[in-house]
């Protein structure tokens, strides 16, 4: 019995014994799975998913997944996708320099120096967050559609803050005008509107350009070399592009041209220097379209493709404009002209920007994420492009108080002229599409009771000097309204302005003969009744040429959708002009320097003293307003103090109105100092008979100036004068005072 269950026992033991065996190997076998399963994890957890993360760690955790082909294939603004990674294909490239552009139905606001013309750093940012808004619904209705196009993204190269150092430049329509002061602070507050405030998310991303020194010529940028020394570089080219990445700018576009022999697209004292190491920019940096390719082709700085990625990389590109990083990035590693970790450094401010903008983020987290078709051209965005368009428009002669017009006074109007009906007039370039631009002869229709006869004729053309319409009808009506001057293809960039005698900009200030031989016959036609002249141009263009033979000038600049609507209001008096020039307009240009000369010497209200039709800041008004100094600056200064002023404003005019408080200071006589610069200003809206007070505040600190000797900027200690008025040719009030060392 014993024995028999010893023997079942071994016998048992050995049928068991593979069992056993099979049960530890797949124990063994599991465990190692599961051990390799969780490393893998470890290894695979996706940090750059993960929104509790910090951005920067979500970027290293992003960039180390990517593979060196990938990376690169990231580096153009036809960005690859990444389908292992969830990454989609984007393209960098959207503009909004007065709207949406190239995207569809959106608004169209005022062309940049229209909207400058209002000095309204306010109002402007009340603009850029409208057009914000209906980028962002652009985007949401795209990618709902799993649409990735160019213009329906989220990364604007907007805005234009060049300096419109001569007003033969096609281009400077798209900036703020000719002050450094003044476009900054424009400048500044269309960032914040385009990006949004909030703490996590950017609303948009904003790009300033083009850095640096890029004013014309527009027919030679893509080889034309900008000779400047340090003082004009930092007080003037670059002074608006600091205060631009100090407001928080997240991009920087990089110009076509060179700046002293070397083109800004692989300059590393801009790029790297200057911007990132001196003024602490976070951001990336794009090249203008093609401008790497100029550095080979046309600059010839360079002898291959391959070199001048290796160089744009080293300076401080990461986004290209064309397809030279993508294409010959990989090669400048295998010649050794580049590394891993050079193309590393390029692509993290990209990834950043991403991540800012959320695109690796559920959308739901995003404020943003809900806005759609009712964001795009609504109710109150088109009474904020008809506001804009309003404050924007200059009125420069008014003789006899013709205007206001009364409409009760008025049976007939005849509304002509070229410009009159001209689509290309209201949205001037870069623009976006409405289903609801109102031209002059609309507006002008529109304001005036269906027993108000008005008439139109489109009067004449660009370019014939005989042949005219509508001087006879002039002729037969109470008042007559003549829309002139130019267009955006007569004046713009390279290319698209195709009329222009000299590839975009223009030869010098006249009006087309046409329109000047019109106006004559014009005059002729209707004797002793009244016309308002309505100009249309980008720039100074010569109003003396017609200013004799019309009795109003209104210089309505390139004013958008609601344009016709606005200059009615203005007409009727519904409100009163308050536009003011943000830039000079000179009697000749004969009196200004060689256009490609770009030493600031005798150029702009700040260093030129000769003649001018109307000066910086000029502008008209239906009322008028007297100041009193309510608060004097002190007499002594500190580097580090601030001057402060208050000033009572009183409308002792008829009519309700705004008025524009500019200060400026003059400068002890020193060598190279300006003559005088606008450092603040302040709209105020006064009804008729009432006053109110404004508070400029000035930091002693944006008195520095650059010191040639020691390279660096040094407050000037001296006699200082502190001048207050509604243009920068007008002293109502001022305050001398010192600072002292």
């Amino acid at each position: 019995m014993e024995l028999t269950l010893i023997l079942n026992l071994k016998s048992n033991q050995k049928k068991m014994a593979p069992t056993i065996k099979n049960l530890i190997r797949l124990s063994a076998v599991t465990m190692a799975i599961l051990f390799i399963s969780i490393a893998t994890q470890a290894q695979q957890k996706l940090f750059y998913k993960d929104v509790s993360q910090s951005i920067e760690i979500r970027v290293k955790d992003l960039l180390s997944k990517l593979t060196l082909e990938e990376k690169i294939s990231l580096l153009g603004y036809r960005s690859q996708a990444v389908p292992r990674l969830g990454i989609p294909a984007y393209n960098w490239w959207n503009e909004a320099l007065h709207g949406v552009a190239r995207a569809g139905e959106a608004t169209i606001f005022p062309q940049a120096i229209g909207m400058s013309a209002t000095f309204n750093d306010e109002l402007l940012k009340d603009v850029s967050t409208a057009i914000s808004t209906e980028a962002r619904a652009k985007y949401n209705l795209a990618i709902a559609q799993d649409r990735h196009l160019q213009y329906m993204g989220l990364t604007f190269w907007t805005p234009n803050i060049n300096i419109f150092r001569d007003p033969r430049w096609g281009r400077g329509q798209e900036t703020y005008g000719e002050d450094p002061f003044l476009t900054g602070r424009m400048g500044s507050a269309f960032v914040k509107g385009l990006q949004g405030d909030d703490p996590r998310y950017l609303k948009a991303s904003a790009t300033a350009k083009h850095f640096a020194v890029h004013s014309g010529p527009e027919a030679e940028r893509d080889r034309f070399d900008a000779k400047v020394d340090e003082k004009d570089l930092r007080e003037t080219y670059l002074y608006a592009f600091h205060e631009l990445v100090d407001a928080g700018v997240e991009s920087v576009m990089s110009a076509y041209n060179r700046v002293n022999g070397v083109p800004n697209s692989i300059n590393k004292v801009l790029l790297t220097d200057i911007l990132r190491k001196e003024w602490g920019f976070k951001g990336h940096v794009v090249t203008d379209c093609g401008a790497l390719d100029d550095v080979y082709l046309t600059h010839k700085t360079l002898p291959t493709a391959v070199e001048v990625a290796a160089a744009a990389l080293k300076a401080g590109v990461n986004l290209d404009c064309s397809s030279i990083l993508q294409n010959d990035g990989l090669k400048a590693i295998q010649q050794k002209l580049l590394t891993e970790k050079d193309v590393d450094m390029a692509l993290i401010p990209i990834l950043r920007t991403e991540f800012k903008l959320g695109f690796y983020d559920d959308p739901t987290l995003n404020p943003y994420h809900s806005y759609g078709v009712d964001s795009i051209h609504n109710t109150q965005h088109i009474a904020l492009a008809r506001k804009v368009a309003q404050q924007s428009m200059v009125l420069l002669k008014n003789d006899k108080n013709i205007l206001p017009l009364t409409k009760a006074n008025v049976s007939s109007i005849m509304v002509v002229g070229p410009n009159a009906a001209s689509l290309d007039a209201m949205v001037a370039n870069y623009h976006g599409t409405s289903s609801k631009v109102i031209n002059f002869v609309e507006g002008i229709t529109a304001a005036v009771s269906k027993s108000t006869r008005v008439e139109y004729d489109l009067g004449c053309d660009y370019k014939d000097t005989t042949h005219f319409g509508g001087t006879w009808a002039a002729g037969n009506a109470d008042v007559t309204i003549a829309v002139i001057g130019l267009s955006p293809v007569l004046e713009g960039e390279a290319g698209d302005a195709f009329l222009s005698n000299s590839g975009g900009d223009k030869k010098d200030l006249s009006l087309p003969a046409s329109e000047i031989a019109f106006i004559k016959a014009l005059r002729k036609g209707v004797k002793t009744k009244p016309i308002i002249a309505v100009i249309t141009a980008g720039s100074d263009v010569d109003v003396s040429a017609i200013e004799p033979y019309v009795d109003a000038v209104i210089f309505a600049w390139y004013p958008g959708e609601q344009g016709g609507n606005a200059l009615a209001d203005i007409v009727f008096g519904d409100v009163s002009p308050s536009g003011h020039l943000p830039l000079t307009f000179y009697k000749d240009i004969s009196n200004l320097p060689d256009y490609q000369n770009y030493n600031m010497k005798g150029r702009t209200y700040r260093y030129y003293d000769g003649p001018v039709q109307y000066p910086f800041g000029f502008g008209l008004s239906y009322t008028s307003f007297a100041y009193i100094l309510e608060s004097k600056p002190k007499t002594l200064y500190k580097k580090t103090d601030t001057l402060s002023v208050t000033v009572k404003v009183q409308n002792t005019g008829k009519m309700n109105g705004d008025e524009v408080v500019q200060a400026y200071i003059e400068y002890p006589k020193l060598d190279r100092m300006p003559i005088k610069e606008l450092k603040s200003f302040k709209r105020i809206s006064l009804t008729k008979d009432s006053e109110g007070s404004v508070t400029l505040k000035i930091p002693v600190q944006d008195l520095q100036k650059w010191d040639m000797a020691s390279h660096q900027w040094k407050i000037y200690p001296g006699k200082y004068k502190l001048v207050l008025g509604c243009n920068s040719a007008d002293e109502k009030a001022s305050v001398d005072f010192t600072i002292t060392k």
